[in-house]
C-alpha cells in the first residue's frame, strides 16, 4: 500500500484540475452561452460523466491518503489510522463490472486491428435521410443527401461496434456486413474501431473511483483527438469549424484516415493495458466465460 502525504496527494489533485480545466474549457464557455458543438459536445452527451466528476481526482487502488483527505466522505472510501483508501466492500459491490469490463478489453486486445472501415459509420447514419432529419440539421452535407447516398452504395460497410450500428437508419443496416447486438459486444470489438478506443474512457469513468484519475484525463483525451477524426471523416461539412475534411469517398482520403487510425490504435492499446491493470488490481475472479 502506497502512502500519500498530504502534500503530495494535494500536488496530484491540483494538477488534474488544472489539466481537466484546460481540455474542458471551451466546451463549459459553449454551455454557458447556449453555442451547440457538433464535435465536442458528444464527449458531454453520450458519455454521461459530469465535468465536476471528471475534475475530481481519485488515486486508484493501492493508495492511502495521509491526513485531512476529503475523500473520507466520498462514496467507496473508508477512514483508517493510517489515512483514507478504497473501500475493500465497494470493491466487492463492484465485481461483477470489472470482471464484463475486463473480459470485454481482454477480448478487444486480443484481436488484431481492421482500419478498413474508414469511417462509414456515420455516413450510414444518414443514409437516405430527408432534408431536416439528418442527426446534426445544423451543417450542410459535403456532398449533398444524394452524394451521401452514393458513397454509402459504392462501399461495403463493416461496422463492429453495436452502440454506433445501432444509430444507423433502417435502410443501412442491411448493407453492414456484421449485425451488432449489446449480448456479442465482447466477441465483435476490435482495437482498431475508433468508438471502441473512444470508449476507454466511458469504462475508465464507470469504474471510478476504482480508476487512478490521471487514467481517466488520459482516456478522456484519447477520446477527444478520436472525435475529431470521427467527424472530420464524417459527411458533414464543419469547415466553418476550422475542421478540414478526411475525404474517405477518395483514395487518398481512406489513406489518410486508416494511417490516422492505427495511431490511435496503438496509443488505445497502451491504455487499455493500464486499464485491465487496475481491474486486476482489485481482484475480481476472472469469468470462465471469458471469450
Amino acid at each position: 500500500m502506497q502512502v500519500l502525504t498530504e502534500p503530495e496527494w494535494r500536488r496530484r489533485a491540483e494538477a488534474h484540475a488544472r489539466r481537466v480545466n484546460a481540455l474542458i474549457g471551451q466546451h463549459l464557455v459553449r454551455r454557458d452561452e447556449g453555442r451547440a458543438h457538433p464535435v465536442e459536445d458528444f464527449l458531454f452527451t453520450y458519455y454521461s460523466q459530469r465535468p465536476a466528476r471528471l475534475r475530481r481526482w481519485h488515486p486508484g487502488p493501492g493508495v492511502t491518503l495521509a491526513g485531512d483527505a476529503p475523500h473520507a466522505q466520498w462514496r467507496g472510501y473508508h477512514p483508517t489510522a493510517e489515512g483514507t483508501v478504497l473501500d475493500p466492500a465497494f470493491i466487492a459491490e463492484r465485481a461483477d463490472t470489472l470482471r464484463w469490463v475486463r473480459d470485454l478489453l481482454s477480448a478487444t486486445a486480443s484481436r488484431p486491428a481492421f482500419t478498413g472501415c474508414f469511417g462509414l459509420h456515420e455516413w450510414a447514419m444518414v443514409y437516405r435521410t430527408a432534408p431536416g432529419d439528418v442527426r446534426h440539421e445544423a451543417w450542410p452535407l459535403r456532398l449533398g443527401h444524394r452524394g451521401t447516398d452514393d458513397v454509402v452504395e459504392s462501399h461495403q460497410i463493416r461496422c463492429t461496434h453495436f452502440d454506433a450500428f445501432r444509430f444507423f437508419t433502417e435502410p443501412a443496416r442491411p448493407r453492414n456486413t456484421v449485425q451488432p447486438t449489446r449480448s456479442h459486444q465482447a466477441q465483435l470489438e476490435q482495437p482498431g474501431c475508433l468508438h471502441a478506443n473512444m470508449d476507454l474512457y466511458k469504462w475508465a469513468y464507470k469504474l471510478s473511483p476504482l480508476t487512478p484519475s490521471e487514467l481517466v484525463a488520459d482516456a478522456f483525451e484519447l477520446a477527444k483527438e478520436i472525435r475529431v477524426l470521427d467527424m472530420r471523416a464524417s459527411p458533414y461539412d464543419l469547415a466553418d469549424l476550422g475542421y478540414q475534411p478526411v475525404r474517405i469517398e477518395t483514395r487518398e482520403g481512406k489513406a489518410e484516415y486508416a494511417a490516422a487510425q492505427r495511431k490511435f490504435a496503438e496509443r488505445a492499446a497502451a491504455l487499455r493495458r493500464r486499464l485491465l491493470d487496475v481491474v486486476d488490481a482489485c481482484h475480481p475472479a476472472p469469468s470462465p466465460t471469458t471469450p
